[in-house]
């Protein structure tokens, strides 16, 4: 239930970006949870501030990712890498 809430909330913050919404294929709590810790995938917390620090909902091997420094975090990652974004 815990995952579904994140995966759900992950969703909604992709509609809120229309600019990356068009071309972010959506995926289901299932294939990421079987993707989990595979080569060539890196699960991205995008929450800001008190959303992030203080909640209990994380998914494991996530790394902390501020939103707003996109530009600055997107070159450590290839293009050949899968990046899942998600918020609570």
């Amino acid at each position: 239930m815990k995952r579904l809430l994140v995966l759900m909330s992950f969703f909604l913050f992709i509609g809120t970006l229309p600019a990356f919404a068009a071309d972010a294929p959506l995926i289901s709590k299932d294939e990421l949870k079987a993707k989990i810790g595979t080569t060539g995938i890196s699960i991205l917390d995008v929450r800001s501030g008190r959303d992030w620090s203080s909640s209990e909902f994380k998914i494991k091997g996530a790394i902390r990712a501020s939103g707003k420094d996109y530009d600055k975090w997107s070159k450590d990652y290839s293009r050949d890498q899968t990046l899942v974004l998600y918020c609570a």
